[in-house]
């Protein structure tokens, strides 16, 4: 990295997510910087929402979900057995477009 280039706050590598046996992230590879904005843009059902919640490990509370892949916040593995997830989701927040029921 020269020192024009901004740092990475979020690495993503080979992400794949499904809901039972239907696969809905297809190897997802992304670099995103620290301090720039990052818009995460998409047609409905193109699994914006689940790359987010892949990202903060929300993912994991749905039942029949599950991920594979890395994931990195600063250079440290989210899914590493020694993060909290509360804890990550302090720091990987979600706005929600509609209120859960």
């Amino acid at each position: 990295m020269t020192p024009t280039e901004p740092s990475m706050k979020i690495s993503v590598s080979g992400l794949r997510a499904w809901f039972g046996t239907n696969e809905v992230l297809k190897g997802i590879d992304v670099a995103i910087p620290a301090r720039q904005v990052t818009a995460i843009i998409g047609p409905s059902g193109c699994g914006k929402s689940t790359f987010i919640r892949c990202l903060n490990r929300m993912h994991e509370l749905i039942t029949g979900a599950r991920s594979h892949g890395q994931v990195m916040l600063d250079d440290a593995d989210v899914y590493a057995s020694d993060v909290d997830p509360v804890l990550l989701r302090r720091r990987v927040g979600m706005v929600f477009q509609k209120p859960l029921r």
